[in-house]
């Protein structure tokens, strides 16, 4: 008798246009309709995909709320998520209706991790605000005082969330001569955190108190939500630069406008925002901020990596087993 778990031929509706060796990948192995334009899905449009469709394959500029997945038709039996991040998706949601839910954990480990010692290198040396003044033509050579900034070398890096990524920027960073902090809910192993020479914080307060510099790598969920807020913020030294390659509601931007613009931080790095792409002026304005548009994990190879992950969870799970990828309850 045939598995009554497998779906030879899956229905898969895609809500972003991914690389094109990716879509006719899809398109050849599944019953796959791809949004062949690079533009998000309305919401009647994702309700109308949801209601009719095996496999769903969001991204993080979709939201999968509650009321989308109650929404949802027999069919949706998997929300193959493409990206690592699933705070967009509401897993008890999906749970409530047996719905799995996968996404694709560390294949954009180094690029964001690139993306991370960029910024942390960007912001004290004022890389932003030099290639502005050369393009400006405003520029007269070269001078003693001119667009000095600070070294990094010798300089002590907070990690918040020591996991893939915050590992990876560790091992970055240590090149370049930064002595390695960091807070975790769980310290590594003595073993790992002798190799990335790193000192565990059980208490994130205690090491905000300790850095000069500052990068995020944690997940955003209700625990993080405003992890950085006003009150933390002050416990940063006037000194300190702040690097978010994260979630942009990890950090309360009202009170890091205000730390900024108050000069009680001395600048910040920035790849993802709260409500982005809007992104609030009073940063805009500011000189000491560098501004990226959420692209840590833009590569050619990071992006055919994810698509090749999401394949092989629905492949998994057409054949009726489990997929390698699926979110377990608790996930953070």
């Amino acid at each position: 008798m045939p598995d009554p778990r497998r779906c030879p031929h899956p229905k898969v509706v895609v809500t972003r246009e991914l690389p094109d060796a990716v879509m006719d990948r899809l398109e050849a192995l599944f019953d796959t309709t791809n949004n062949r334009g690079d533009a998000a899905l309305s919401r009647e449009q994702l309700v109308a995909a949801v209601a009719d469709c095996d496999v769903l394959v969001p991204t993080v500029t979709d939201a999968v709320d509650a009321e989308l997945i109650a929404a949802a038709g027999p069919r949706l039996k998997l929300i193959a998520n493409f990206g690592a991040g699933v705070n967009h998706i509401d897993l008890r949601a999906a749970r409530a209706r047996g719905i799995p839910v996968t996404n694709t954990p560390g294949v954009l480990t180094e690029d964001t991790a690139d993306m991370a010692m960029a910024l942390i290198i960007s912001v004290p040396r004022r890389l932003a605000e030099g290639e502005k003044l050369v393009r400006s033509g405003e520029w007269k050579g070269w001078s003693p005082g001119g667009m000095l900034g600070h070294r990094i070398g010798g300089k002590a890096l907070g990690i918040v969330g020591m996991g893939r990524i915050g590992q990876a920027v560790a091992l970055r960073a240590r090149a370049f001569g930064l002595s390695i902090h960091y807070h975790n809910r769980h310290r590594l192993p003595a073993v790992l955190e002798a190799q990335l020479a790193a000192t565990w914080h059980a208490g994130l307060d205690a090491m905000l108190a300790a850095v000069d510099i500052l990068t995020l790598h944690t997940p955003r969920n209700p625990d993080s939500e405003n992890l950085l807020d006003a009150r933390r913020l002050a416990l940063l030294r006037p000194h300190v630069y702040l690097i978010n390659t994260s979630r942009g509601g990890i950090v309360d931007e009202d009170a890091l406008v205000e730390a900024l613009q108050a000069g009680r931080l001395a600048g910040a790095g920035l790849d993802v925002w709260k409500h982005e792409p809007r992104i609030d002026p009073r940063l805009l304005a500011l000189p000491n901020v560098v501004m990226t548009p959420h692209m840590g994990s833009a590569t050619y190879e990071g992006r055919l990596a994810t698509g090749e992950r999401v394949i092989q969870n629905i492949r998994m799970w057409a054949d009726g087993h489990r997929p390698p990828d699926q979110v377990l309850e608790g996930w953070a």
